[in-house]
C-alpha cells in the first residue's frame, strides 16, 4: 500500500550543498561570531572598563569585608590577565543571542518550515534564561553565600580573598546556573521529539528533586545557601518545562501532525 506522505513534496529536497560549502558557511558563521565578540570587547572596555567589571563583580564579597579591605592578587601577572579575562567573558555573555543566532542560521537550511518557527524563540528563551541565571547569582546567591561563610571566619582571621581564585569561582557559578537554568528547554524538546511524553515527567517529579540537589551538590561550592539556591530554583523550572512543552508541542507540530491530530 502506498504512504500517502511520499505522494507530498518535501520541501528541502534539491536543497542538498556539497561539504566544501558548508564549510565557507561555517566559516562565515564563526567570523560573524568573531565580530560580534570584538565589538563587545570593544565597547566594554570604553565602559565600563576593565576595572569598573571587577568592581561590579567584587561588590558581593567587598559587601561582607571591612570598609578599607581590598581583594589581593597573589600571581605577579593576575592584575593584568584576570581583568582581561572577565572582559572577554563578559563580551561573550553580552552577545550570547548574537552567537545563538549564528549557530541557528547555519544549521536553519536544514530545518522545515514549522522547525524554523519554534527554533528562534527557543534560542530567545534560552538566552533569556542564561541571563536570568547569572543575575540571580550576582544579585541573590552571591550575597547569601558570602554572609553564611563570614560568619564562621573567626575574629581574629583577616578574609582577604585572592582576586584570581575569586574570579575562577564566581565564573563556575556563572556557568553552573546558567546551565541550570536551561531545564525547561531540555524538557521542551524532550517531549516535541517525542523521547519522553508530559505523563512520565510528571511521574519523574520526585527522582527530578533528589537529582537536582545531587547536582548542585557537586557543581557549586560546599555551602548550604548555594546548593539551595540552585536545587529549588532547578525544581521549579522542571515544572515551568512541564508546563511549556505542553503549548510547545501545540504550536510546533508539523502542518501533517496538525492534521491527524485534528482528525483524532
Amino acid at each position: 500500500m502506498p504512504d500517502p506522505q511520499a505522494d507530498k513534496e518535501d520541501e528541502l529536497a534539491g536543497t542538498e550543498q556539497p561539504f566544501v560549502a558548508h564549510l565557507m558557511e561555517l566559516r562565515d558563521r564563526l567570523i560573524y561570531c568573531i565580530y560580534g565578540i570584538v565589538a563587545a570587547i570593544i565597547v566594554l572596555a570604553i565602559w565600563p572598563g576593565p576595572n569598573g567589571l571587577i568592581d561590579f563583580i567584587a561588590r558581593p564579597i567587598r559587601a561582607h569585608m571591612p570598609p578599607d579591605a581590598k581583594l589581593i592578587a597573589v600571581g605577579v601577572f593576575s592584575p593584568f590577565f584576570v581583568p582581561l579575562k572577565v572582559l572577554l567573558l563578559v563580551a561573550v555573555l553580552a552577545v550570547l543571542p548574537w552567537l545563538m543566532y549564528q549557530i541557528w542560521a547555519f544549521v536553519a537550511p536544514g530545518l522545515y518550515s514549522h522547525e524554523k518557527k519554534f527554533a528562534l524563540p527557543l534560542i530567545i528563551f534560552g538566552s533569556l534564561l542564561a541571563y536570568a541565571g547569572i543575575a540571580f547569582v550576582q544579585f541573590f546567591v552571591l550575597d547569601r553565600m558570602f554572609s553564611f561563610i563570614q560568619g564562621f571566619t573567626p575574629a581574629s582571621v583577616a578574609a582577604t580573598p585572592d582576586i584570581a581564585s575569586y574570579v575562577e569561582a564566581i565564573l563556575s557559578l556563572y556557568l553552573a546556573f546558567g546551565l541550570a537554568f536551561q531545564v525547561p528547554i531540555v524538557v521542551m524538546l524532550l517531549v516535541r521529539f517525542e523521547i519522553i511524553t508530559v505523563e512520565k515527567l510528571k511521574e519523574f517529579r520526585g527522582y527530578f528533586v533528589v537529582l537536582a540537589f545531587i547536582i548542585a551538590a557537586v557543581i557549586t561550592p560546599p555551602d548550604v545557601v548555594s546548593q539551595l539556591a540552585l536545587a529549588i530554583p532547578m525544581c521549579f523550572l522542571y515544572e515551568l518545562g512541564i508546563w511549556a512543552s505542553k503549548l510547545f508541542v501545540k504550536h510546533s507540530r508539523a502542518p501533517e501532525e496538525s492534521g491527524e491530530a485534528a482528525t483524532k
